[in-house]
């Protein structure tokens, strides 16, 4: 059990080697105007189609973090530069509640062709796409927020739905950039089930909407249709290393060093990270959404990460998503939260807040 008690935050009596004692992200004294990296949640899980749970992964994160302990070999210091948890909005949790069951209700009507059926499908795919428009909305407008204070900023779901407006106001700000999707799924597709924003079809509306993308580079991909395979083989924006690919690579003798290699070659000069966290070993993560068996260890994603910023590359922003925790095991959350603070930290070691270029 965590010994956190509900401190005003004081950095002067704050000591890294102690047990958390701060209501802080990481039990980190911090406030938003101290932090270098803001974290902003967004429980959400709207349009999930297998299980749910993911809308209380932030919450689960956050009680997971005061687990984890501050020394990182890889940036020296790493806590003293600050992280923030931003509150979440609170209206985003409500909304989810709601519409989570007016689409349970649209998934039971869809295989249904009568005339009423139509009627009422057609009228909750309007208000269901209507509330993930004013989700991305607030998303998009507290990320501009803390990305004009030169912030480095996080995005905290909930399903992978979440980052879409997180990443147009990343495009917004920065201009031309790549993103690193870790993920068992590819998400390429063109409206799931009649969702436009749908957490299958996030990277479609990605490739699709936001003009200053200049590639997708897509890593774990293991489960997908016939339709996103074709995509992934003609679109210019996209490179896909599947995870079988990847798998066969390493049995014929391959390192993981030159793939890592080959992925980064890929990549621009700035990089958007989108992880799912389905995008490892489901051993890892065993009540996300949509386990699929194979992945990555959690040390290859580090080790990819950290080779990105040392080849000059920098991390812009990213997202973690699809945590769900299970009744009275934080496993999954456990993972989650220390993959958190060490993406924090290797995004930070060479992180500049300009602007476009």
């Amino acid at each position: 059990m965590s010994s956190k008690k509900n401190k005003k935050p004081g950095i002067k009596d704050f000591n890294p080697n102690d047990a958390a004692l701060f209501d802080g992200i990481f039990g980190l004294p911090f406030e938003a105007k101290d932090s270098s990296t803001i974290i902003i949640p967004v429980p959400w899980e709207v349009t999930v189609s297998y299980h749910s749970g993911t809308a209380k992964g932030p919450d689960a994160i956050l009680e997971a973090s005061y687990q984890v302990d501050l020394f990182d070999p890889f940036l020296e210091d790493a806590w003293k530069k600050g992280i923030y948890l931003e509150p979440a909005h609170p209206e985003i949790f409500k909304k989810n509640n709601r519409f989570r069951k007016k689409a349970e209700q649209y998934f039971q009507l869809l295989n249904k062709t009568s005339s009423a059926a139509t009627k009422q499908k057609n009228k909750l795919n309007k208000e269901i796409n209507h509330a993930c428009e004013w989700l991305n909305n607030i998303v998009k407008t507290t990320t501009l927020k803390y990305l004009k204070q030169k912030k480095l900023v996080v995005l905290l779901g909930g399903d992978h739905s979440t980052p879409f407006g997180f990443i147009q106001s990343v495009a917004e700000h920065f201009g031309k950039f790549s993103i690193l999707q870790i993920d068992a799924h590819a998400d390429l597709r063109n409206a799931y089930q009649g969702l436009k924003y749908s957490h299958a079809s996030i990277m479609y509306n990605v490739v699709n909407h936001v003009h200053t993308l200049e590639k997708l580079v897509q890593i774990g991909i293991r489960d997908y249709c016939d339709e996103e395979y074709q995509l992934t083989q003609t679109h210019p924006k996209i490179k896909t290393f599947f995870d079988r690919d990847i798998k066969y690579e390493l049995y014929r003798g391959n390192s993981w060093d030159r793939i890592c290699n080959q992925i980064i070659k890929e990549l621009g000069d700035k990089v958007y990270v989108s992880f799912d966290i389905d995008g490892l070993d489901p051993k890892l993560c065993p009540n996300t959404g949509t386990p699929v068996a194979g992945g990555f260890e959690v040390e290859q994603i580090l080790y990819l990460l950290e080779k990105i910023v040392l080849s000059g590359k920098q991390i812009i922003a990213f997202d973690l998503n699809e945590v769900a925790p299970a009744k009275n095991n934080d496993w999954d959350a456990n993972v989650a939260a220390r993959l958190l603070y060490r993406i924090i930290n290797i995004a930070q070691k060479n992180y500049s807040p300009s602007t476009k270029s």
